[in-house]
């Protein structure tokens, strides 16, 4: 099993700043891929960023350019690192891992979001 912890959301103002971190735990050496998800209000769960353990990130066409996501692999963490935050941004931010030899997803519980504006 793997156990995943996010933290780092809260309220910031447009054009700001957050990072957010996500720590796993449990059997973490057979995650091969972490990445970051959100959710808004009435809205499908949505890929924001992912990192595989050979170092390969990709992102949503919407943050590209405003967010980064980087990897500890001694820390166990996963980072999103979110700058000039907009108000679409708001939403649940949800952490992810996938196990390498059967592809099982674990997600965390996630962190909360707010822009205003």
């Amino acid at each position: 099993q793997v156990r995943l912890v996010e933290s780092g959301g809260g309220l910031v103002q447009a054009g700001g700043s957050l990072r957010l971190s996500c720590v796993a735990s449990g059997s973490t050496v057979s995650i091969n891929l972490m990445g970051w998800y959100r959710q808004a209000p009435g809205k499908q769960r949505a890929l924001v960023a992912t990192f595989t353990s050979g170092g390969t990130t990709n992102y949503a066409d919407s943050v590209k350019g405003r967010f980064t996501i980087s990897r500890d692999n001694a820390k166990n963490t996963v980072y999103l690192q979110m700058n000039s935050l907009k108000s679409e941004d708001a939403a649940v931010y949800y952490c992810n891992a996938v196990r390498a030899y059967d592809d099982r997803i674990f997600w965390g519980q996630g962190t909360r979001v707010t822009v205003s504006s």
